[in-house]
């Protein structure tokens, strides 16, 4: 009976564990965050927020980290304690380490540690399905050049993003270029283009605004969306807006990309 319970006991150990193993990154300033640490170069530590481990890579200043506990137990720190503290050998806490070094922080290359990053362009581009509903006034103007239309649109197209930059703390700038194709279903073939620019915060959320090209005139789109994450796949979820023609015409997107350079 003991052996068993022990077997058990060990399963749940070996199963639970994984889940919830993390990095705790120690900033020099105290800030303690937890991590998945992916990468430590000479200049920098680059990471994933251990809530959102398939999220965006964030990159800060190696001379702004103190030190990094690992999910195993051991620690490394990058910006060792003055030789006192070290030598009396008491462990340096995270209001040690705010004493123990200045609060400016060396830069690197001239560069401040809070500035954007532009060294790592990304592209998330695939493919986009979903639907447009027209708005009675907008439905009434499209019909002079398209008899017979319904307020129904399905729209069939792909999504081109660049990112542009990425802040320390995650947030992004993109560039997007979406084609689309619709009334595919009604027998139609009703193209439309936008182009925006937007921010993307560090867990996904992401908002955008531009201009986009119909047979029915130029506009200004408004969106907004979110995108879940699952094995290195990426499912945007979008919604857009576009006023104009005394109503407006609202689409929901879906899609899936993976991250490439």
């Amino acid at each position: 009976m003991f052996a068993r319970l022990l077997f058990l006991f060990s399963l749940l150990v070996l199963l639970a564990g994984p889940a919830h193993a993390q990095d705790f990154l120690t900033k020099r300033n105290g800030d303690e965050v937890a991590v998945k640490v992916v990468e430590i170069t000479p200049a920098e530590v680059k990471y994933r927020r251990a809530d959102n481990p398939d999220g965006p890579l964030i990159s800060i200043w190696r001379t702004d980290v103190f030190m990094i506990r690992y999910a195993n137990g051991t620690k490394e720190v990058l910006n060792a304690a003055p030789a006192a503290a070290a030598g009396a050998g008491v462990p340096v806490s995270a209001a040690a380490a705010r004493a123990a070094f200045p609060a400016e922080v060396p830069t690197l290359s001239n560069a401040s540690p809070d500035d954007a990053i532009l060294d790592e362009p990304i592209r998330l581009d695939g493919p986009r399905i979903g639907f447009t509903v027209l708005s009675a006034s907008v439905l009434d103007k499209a019909r002079e050049s398209v008899p017979d239309l319904n307020p129904f649109l399905t729209q069939f197209g792909w999504q081109f993003e660049s990112r542009l930059f990425r802040m320390p703390n995650g947030v992004s700038g993109l560039a997007e270029f979406v084609p689309l194709v619709g009334g595919l279903e009604q027998g139609k073939f009703l193209p439309s283009i936008s182009g925006l620019l937007g921010i993307r915060g560090a867990k996904g959320l992401e908002f955008g605004v531009g201009p986009n090209l119909t047979p029915l005139g130029t506009n200004l789109v408004l969106a907004m969306g979110t995108s879940f994450h699952s094995n290195g796949i990426n499912f945007p979820v979008n919604v857009a807006v576009v006023p104009g023609n005394g109503g407006a015409r609202i689409s929901l997107m879906l899609g899936f990309n993976a991250r490439h350079r």
